[in-house]
């Protein structure tokens, strides 16, 4: 097959045969992978929500378009005909193209993995505490192993220049005193990525907690290695520093559990009756499915000058379903209320005395 190879370059144009080398080899790739791909969806399980198969498809479908077409130029190129200085710059080319692969490849093989670990642990359930935990932790462990593999690639794209190695080389006699300025100059973002490993491992937060910070409620939507991502309500994002959740105190509603107490509070004239409005409370609690059948309390909390104050406290089995039935309760309670005892609304009253009497 060599001799082969050898006769027909020989007759073939020097630039004609160098081109078809490199045709070859994305050609001889792209067949590879339409071929081993079909064949490799239709023999994995199609009747589950996950397969490992399908999972590894969609992370290296892209990368092994590049990967296979570079690995066959790569054995391809002694037989390129070209000049010693152009070979060498093409392997070295070549050599640096694969080492970014394979990089890729290990980052995609952590994705496959973790969506293995998230098919395991789904938190889409309604007790998902257990689940949360995990998801924090594997995504911070995702992205410091992705940081940690970007970097060692850098290091090995970098020593592979000879230049490199010598600047390298002197840089090491002021390696003491420049570690002592990157150490200050880095001190925040150390801190911060030390906050992030106290935090995927202490975990006083987790992914999808829903928690008050800076007096806005939203839910954990990304912890990176940095910094977090707190979806609010109205769908803003607020961005922190991870190390403000070492540093400064923050409500978590789902710390141990997402089960949460609704508190609705109705400011009533004193002629109403208390009693009818605790049945009629009952009544709205057990038709609504965001009620968890725990808490149904209604009780007079309070006295002003001119009005009574009521509150109405229901369980909810999480934070979302207790806003919403908290609003389900006072417009039904102030429905009932205007419609049975309109005379019993809040009202300000004015005694006209005849002094003359």
């Amino acid at each position: 097959m060599i001799d082969f190879l050898t006769r027909l370059s020989d007759r073939t144009p020097d630039l004609i045969w160098n081109l078809s080398i490199i045709l070859f080899s994305i050609l001889i790739g792209v067949l590879i992978k339409n071929i081993l791909v079909p064949i490799i969806r239709k023999y994995s399980s199609t009747d589950q929500n996950y397969s490992i198969i399908r999972s590894s498809i969609k992370h290296f479908r892209l990368t092994f378009t590049f990967f296979i077409p570079l690995l066959i130029f790569n054995a391809l190129l002694p037989l390129m005909k070209i000049e010693a200085l152009t070979r060498a710059g093409f392997q070295k080319t070549v050599e640096i193209a694969l080492t970014v692969c394979f990089a890729i490849i290990f980052i995609r093989t952590i994705r496959i993995i973790e969506d293995y670990l998230y098919y395991r642990h789904d938190y889409t359930k309604a007790d998902n505490l257990r689940e949360r935990r995990l998801r924090t932790q594997i995504q911070f462990i995702r992205k410091l192993l992705v940081a940690i593999i970007v970097i060692i690639t850098t290091a090995i794209i970098l020593l592979s220049f000879d230049s490199m190695r010598k600047i390298g080389a002197g840089l090491l006699t002021g390696v003491g005193v420049g570690g002592i300025i990157i150490g200050f100059a880095a001190q925040k973002s150390l801190g911060n990525l030390l906050a992030g490993f106290q935090i995927a491992f202490t975990q006083p937060m987790r992914i999808d907690d829903v928690l008050i910070v800076e007096g806005e409620w939203g839910r954990v939507e990304e912890i990176t290695l940095t910094y977090v991502v707190v979806n609010i309500w109205d769908k803003r994002r607020l961005i922190l520093p991870i190390q403000y959740f070492i540093e400064t105190p923050f409500q978590n509603w789902t710390r141990t559990t997402a089960e949460i107490l609704g508190t609705v509070f109705i400011y009533t004239d004193f002629t109403i009756s208390v009693g009818h409005l605790r049945e009629e409370l009952s009544r709205l609690l057990k038709g609504n499915s965001l009620w968890d059948g725990k808490v149904n309390v209604l009780q007079v909390t309070d006295f002003k000058t001119d009005v009574m104050e009521i509150r109405c406290l229901m369980s909810c089995r999480n934070s979302g379903d207790a806003f919403d039935l908290r609003c389900y309760v006072r417009e039904n309670m102030i429905d009932f209320i205007k419609n049975n005892y309109p005379e019993s609304l809040s009202q300000t009253r004015v005694v006209l005395k005849n002094t003359n009497s």
